[in-house]
């Protein structure tokens, strides 16, 4: 497989370097730990699809497939995401949580992802990164919040869950693919190292993971629950989710329940469960 960093006649920006696979693998694939394989593309189409067919030819868990460059990045709702190369992380990870974890709990995976990454680049980064449930990663910018960021988790098989993360890293006003969108850069990150940024994130994701994991999945007791409800932009403002079937519920984002769900509460005094739809913030806290 062709590595990136022996690649630098092709370079077309300079200020973007691409990833240095060699210092990557040794620095987060050890004897014990999840990561056992990483490989750098230069581009491919998607990096959940690539990843989701290994899966399904029996690859083990712990795989890591990052692209410099995705030409086929897809968000939720099948939306396209699209950066110029090396300008931010895009990769997958395959997991694989075992019978332990029963299947109704893995749909904890794209949020404990969520919370891994934010910790990760409150470290790497000095960026704080807000959750919008369910998989919008934010981060403010001129005093506004900014998509920079997301999560897709797709079950592949029977018992592989591929998650990808998509992080605007050094985007430029000028580059953003929507006004409403921001980067690290944007928002006066201390770093623009991807090494740094991608081992700080891939080594949260692992603790949080296996955390979760040795408590079977279960969100309380590892602790996922309280942090991304700690985390979370969404809870405590007016929101409204358009559901599937053309539906549309408002209310007021209160809690995220056991099942990680978004819970609203209605002007009538109903709370609703909702598990899969888009959520708009009407209202921003305090106002």
């Amino acid at each position: 497989m062709t590595e990136p960093h022996d690649q630098a006649s092709r370079w077309s920006d300079l200020e973007r370097p691409p990833l240095n696979v060699r210092a990557l693998r040794h620095g987060l694939i050890r004897p014990g730990g999840l990561w056992n394989t990483l490989d750098v593309v230069a581009s491919t189409g998607s990096t959940n699809s690539d990843l989701a067919a290994r899966a399904r030819d029996g690859l083990a868990e712990g795989a890591v497939l990052v692209a410099e460059e995705q030409t086929a990045g897809r968000g939720r709702l099948d939306r396209r995401w699209t950066a110029p190369a090396r300008s931010g992380l895009f990769f997958s990870v395959l997991l694989r949580p075992g019978p332990a974890v029963p299947g109704a709990r893995l749909g904890w995976l794209p949020l404990l992802t969520g919370v891994a990454v934010a910790t990760g680049l409150a470290r790497a980064a000095g960026v704080d990164t807000a959750l919008k449930w369910p998989n919008d990663l934010l981060v403010t910018v001129d005093g506004e919040e900014r998509k920079a960021g997301g999560i897709l988790a797709e079950r592949a098989g029977d018992d592989a869950v591929v998650v990808g993360i998509g992080l605007n890293v050094s985007l430029r006003a000028a580059e953003l693919p929507v006004p409403t969108a921001g980067s690290l850069a944007l928002a006066d990150a201390v770093s623009l190292d991807r090494d740094t940024l991608l081992r700080a994130v891939l080594r949260s994701l692992e603790r949080w993971y296996e955390q979760w994991r040795a408590a079977e999945g279960d969100p309380a007791v590892s602790g996922i629950q309280e942090a991304y409800a700690a985390g979370c932009a969404t809870l405590g403002r007016t929101v409204r989710a358009e559901l599937p079937g053309d539906r549309e519920l408002t209310g007021e984002a209160v809690a995220i329940d056991s099942d990680g769900r978004l819970v609203l509460a209605t002007a009538d005094g109903v709370r609703h469960a909702v598990g899969a739809g888009d959520i708009v913030h009407v209202r921003a806290l305090g106002t």
